[in-house]
């Protein structure tokens, strides 16, 4: 995968994120931004492991940012 192949979005404090539960595919939506939204689905089998790599990559930011900040 080059990083053309890859598509990214910056996540920011104050951008726009709506979640809803898609029953009949079983899966989540979650919308980022308003004007140019973009949806990730994720299947509800994934949505442990989804967050569990989301709090393992907060771990690794509150080490890397040592003690003082950790607290936050």
């Amino acid at each position: 995968m080059s990083v053309r192949d890859l598509v990214q979005v910056h996540v920011t404090a104050d951008l726009p994120i709506r979640a809803r539960a898609l029953p009949f595919a079983n899966r989540v939506e979650l919308r980022f931004g308003k004007a140019f939204p973009v949806a990730l689905l994720v299947d509800e089998a994934a949505l442990a492991r989804l967050g569990a790599a989301i709090e393992s990559a907060r771990q690794e930011l509150r080490d890397a940012d040592g003690p003082a900040q950790a607290q936050g």
